[in-house]
């Protein structure tokens, strides 16, 4: 079969952020389950796209709001406005409607459209409609918005997301009932997005590459936790902000924290043992520079990848009830605790074990088989429901 993955932003050679992940994962399944993919989307600046051959690009697209100006942001919500639209797919107006159409046309005979995730799909749902469709959903996104804007302090910040919200439930209806079969990242998703039925969803286990991960090997800590991610995303904010109010004042003064990725203009207050690195050349050699990883995931729905990238690094870790989301089977090197007190004896705990010398890193690969055996399964079962059997 041929189908066109169409997205905001293609899979690239080299994925940071969980959404680059997960396109590149889903996209690579795909080719190994025998089908052609040809890829349709924006490419972010900075970064290459993982098949240039089989990737027809809508043009240079920077999405992320901390990346642009206020008068960039200011243009997105007057095409917000004007369409009717959520601001994430009001940005997908970058390219025209011939443009996309265009862009399908040279993609040559296509057996069906893979609509990954709202934005482009939702920006263009008159035209992709008219081909067999599959619907990949990332997030309830309708509810993460509804999550932001409860935590939301400005008024009209607030506003704006309870606007994106109603939007965004409207959308990701439209999107359900004009695909095939939907794909959801976590279990629970399905029922939230209506489609809760075996018939009509299906949920995708996930790994960080269809390669196997290497084994255990030894490392030097220089931190006693660490932990990475993009902190100016809401979602992520939120569990920074909890764990640096609520878990860090429980923590020894002599308990080093070291925490990589942009947070914005301003940093969270914090003791003298918690340090903020910013961006770090390799984020790999970051989190294992780290005797244990702190999964502090407080909202938001889909699947957290930094959780299934410390599993298949097989690194110890501590984990929120809402970082283990969508994870069938938990590693037995991860403590699952959700209230801070609990939290932190968890990972004084671990910390303690680890400085007396004793390994408490496993095998990541035995995760990331189960993983990638699931994700392999799930896709061939939800292509099957949906009438595509070769």
């Amino acid at each position: 079969m041929h189908f066109v993955f169409i997205s905001s932003l293609v899979p690239v050679k080299a994925p940071a952020s969980g959404y680059d992940i997960a396109n590149r994962v889903i996209v690579d399944a795909l080719r190994l389950l025998g089908h052609k993919v040809s890829v349709l989307g924006f490419l972010q600046p900075g970064h290459e796209a993982a098949e240039p051959a089989h990737t027809h690009l809508l043009g240079r697209l920077e999405v992320t709001n901390a990346r642009v100006s206020k008068w960039q942001k200011a243009l997105w919500l007057k095409e917000s406005l004007v369409h009717g639209e959520p601001v994430s797919v009001a940005k997908m107006h970058a390219a025209a409607p011939a443009e996309v159409r265009a862009a399908l046309e040279a993609c040559g005979a296509i057996d069906g459209l893979i609509l990954n995730s709202v934005q482009l799909p939702g920006a263009f749902l008159d035209i992709f409609r008219a081909w067999p469709c599959l619907f990949i959903a990332h997030n309830v996104e309708a509810r993460s918005a509804a999550d932001n804007a409860r935590a939301a302090g400005n008024p009209l910040t607030r506003l704006l997301f309870q606007r994106d919200a109603r939007l965004l439930a409207r959308l990701e209806g439209d999107l359900c009932a004009a695909s095939r079969h939907v794909f959801t990242l976590a279990e629970a998703d399905r029922a939230e997005l209506g489609v809760g039925d075996a018939l009509r969803s299906t949920a995708l286990p996930l790994v960080t590459s269809v390669t196997l991960p290497g084994g255990p090997a030894p490392r030097a800590a220089r931190y006693d936790a660490g932990m990475i991610g993009s902190w100016t995303w809401a979602a992520n904010r939120a569990g920074l902000d909890w764990f640096i109010a609520e878990v860090v004042p429980r923590l020894p003064s002599d308990f080093t924290l070291a925490i990589a990725g942009g947070t914005g203009a301003v940093a969270p207050a914090a003791p003298a043992n918690v340090a903020f690195l910013g961006r770090v050349d390799d984020a790999r050699a970051f989190v294992r520079s780290c005797r244990v990883i702190p999964l502090i995931s407080r909202t938001g729905t889909g699947v957290q990848l930094k959780t299934i990238e410390t599993f298949e690094m097989g690194l110890p870790s501590v984990a929120t009830a809402n970082a283990l989301r969508g994870i069938s089977h938990v590693p037995g090197n991860c403590v699952a605790a959700d209230d801070p007190a609990s939290f932190a004896t968890a990972l004084v705990d671990r910390v303690g074990r680890s400085r007396a010398g004793e390994t408490l890193d496993s095998d990541g690969r035995a995760f990331h088989e189960g993983q990638l055996s699931g994700l392999m399964s799930a896709l061939a079962l939800g292509l099957s429901r949906a009438g595509w059997q070769g």
